[in-house]
């Protein structure tokens, strides 16, 4: 029997009604259902299953019903698995959960069937580096920031890019974006739009001081280090806007390309570009 692993966005009511017809038409295509706690709450009876402890089961798909903060939570449960994922939109913007519910058993049928196109995207390798040691460690679909807390302080910062200077400055924050995580913080902080596909990373400050101080796109292969050399009060580390650690005063934060990587179901091709003609409203006037 073949399994599949279901990760759901919390208190979504509908999701009582859709995860029962789920399970019931995988069950009856010889799958058996993993689910995560917050799936198994809409079902009487299931025994979950922690998300960091799905990939010890080796699914053969992990199908995501939610946003994208619920992709972005599986995708890092899954970084170092070869599992697909089929991410289905749930929620209200949906730029990586591409496939909206009316497509569900469309792309599943395309699964079955051996049709269904899998595109790999890149995470990024996230570490803090203090008084010389490594302290705390995450591979990162979309991205990673270093920002400035509740105080409206800006931060100093230093960047380092294939070990050159590049230069010190203020600002509230930096963003170091893979090229999937090009249409999350670092859209909203001015950025560049990068299709994934491309071999790169992203460089992006939060409001600099300097007006002069642009995002830089750099190589994928590249080794990114962020100095914190000045800290208004609290200044945080957060990966893909879910998890958060409170940095010091000279603490170090490389990124670089992570030897992990997703690898996302799909069913129509031009995804990216759809999602971005339908929320960003491209082409019309």
């Amino acid at each position: 029997m073949h399994q599949a692993a279901i990760i759901s966005k919390p208190q979504k009511p509908e999701l009582e009604g859709i995860l029962r017809d789920l399970v019931e038409w995988l069950a009856a295509r010889d799958y058996e259902c993993l689910l995560d706690p917050d799936s198994a709450a809409y079902i009487g009876g299931a025994n979950p299953i922690e998300r960091v402890d799905l990939p010890s089961h080796k699914p053969n798909l992990v199908i995501v019903l939610g946003g994208d903060g619920t992709l972005l939570a599986a995708a890092r449960a899954f970084a170092r698995a070869t599992t697909p994922i089929l991410s289905v939109n749930l929620g209200s913007l949906g730029f990586l959960t591409e496939i909206p519910l009316s497509d569900l058993y469309s792309t599943l049928e395309d699964w079955c069937g051996n049709l269904a196109d899998i595109e790999i995207r890149s995470m990024m390798h996230a570490k803090i580096v203090r008084n010389g040691e490594a302290i705390r460690q995450w591979d990162a679909l979309n991205d990673v920031v270093v920002a400035k807390g509740t105080i409206a302080r800006m931060g100093d910062f230093t960047i380092e890019i294939v070990k050159q200077f590049v230069a010190t400055f203020r600002a509230d924050g930096i963003i170091v974006s893979t090229p999937t995580g090009s249409t999350a913080y670092n859209l909203a902080a001015d950025g560049p739009i990068v299709m994934p596909s491309v071999n790169a990373m992203l460089v992006t400050p939060i409001c600099p001081h300097l007006l002069t101080i642009r995002p830089i796109v750099v190589p994928g292969d590249a080794k990114i280090c962020v100095h914190v050399v000045g800290v208004p009060n609290e200044i945080y580390l957060t990966v893909d806007g879910q998890e958060a650690v409170q940095l010091q005063l000279g603490d170090l934060v490389h990124c670089q390309r992570s030897e992990a990587c997703v690898r996302m179901l799909r069913h129509k091709p031009n995804g990216l570009f759809s999602v971005l003609r339908s929320k960003l409203k491209w082409g019309e006037r």
